[in-house]
């Protein structure tokens, strides 16, 4: 099933929010977990246990620490590609319509799109299918848990506080940056909408593809994410229980540390 899936990860942006590590390391490979590998090792040791070998990273800002980094992929048992953001392509819509009009995708059905600064253990078997059953142009995974990383108070009519929730888990169908697209879909969507070379896959290609009528399904996922997207929220990360969820090992390779 999963061999006319590939996997296209965005990984180009500068990472402003997390600056100033960003200044001198690109966001997608700043270093999390108690093994201290870059978030998106993560990203492709987790999507690869489901079988799934073929990776489009799509990178602009200092990519060469990622291309050094990963090669062909053959480290990590699967194959790597690379597209390098470039005028007047532009935003993570650009970057995909510049991967599709180099003719990349063209050898698959659905890619699965992953936001490079997101770390959740997916079922990736059961979005496939999900996908695939109900013929969706797009699924995107949702969470029904969202906390708000702010206090949230109730107000009785003449404002006086009656409640305060601090950091509450509200009940919303939130997106959470992975989705899966059909590749011919997209083309359609991208032309009829007349999206251009700079736009955003979330903000404007699929509301516009909602508006149009296209058949968008969504996923539940309730387990736990995180988004790495600030330094504020890298800070809070539990590095050791990320390792322990994911499954991923403190491997050495075999070098003798003292």
């Amino acid at each position: 099933m999963h061999h006319e899936v590939s996997t296209v990860i965005l990984a180009g942006g500068e990472g402003r929010r997390f600056r100033p590590l960003t200044y001198y390391i690109p966001k997608p490979m700043i270093p999390v977990g108690s093994s201290e590998r870059p978030i998106l090792e993560f990203i492709i040791r987790w999507v690869s246990r489901w079988g799934v070998r073929d990776f489009l990273v799509l990178i602009g800002y200092r990519w060469r620490q990622v291309v050094n980094y990963f090669g062909d992929g053959s480290r990590f048992n699967v194959k790597m590609r690379y597209v390098v953001d470039k005028p007047p392509y532009s935003n993570t819509g650009g970057a995909l319509r510049r991967a599709l009009d180099l003719g990349l995708l063209n050898d698959y059905e659905d890619v699965l799109v992953w936001y490079g600064d997101i770390i959740a253990p997916i079922n990736v078997r059961d979005l496939v299918e999900v996908h695939r059953s109900s013929r969706a142009d797009a699924t995107l995974v949702l969470t029904q848990a969202y906390k708000v990383p702010v206090g949230i108070a109730s107000l009785n009519p003449d404002g006086r506080v009656v409640e305060l929730s601090e950091k509450p888990e509200l009940k919303l169908n939130a997106t959470i940056g992975i989705l899966m697209l059909k590749v011919d879909s997209v083309k359609t969507a991208i032309e009829s909408l007349n999206l251009g070379y700079d736009f955003d896959i979330m903000g404007d290609m699929i509301p516009g593809m909602i508006n149009k009528g296209f058949n968008i399904k969504s996923f539940l996922h309730n387990n736990f994410w995180y988004d790495v997207g600030s330094i504020e929220r890298y800070e809070k990360l539990d590095h050791d229980k990320l390792e322990e969820l994911l499954e991923v090992r403190d491997e050495t390779l075999g070098y003798v540390i003292l």
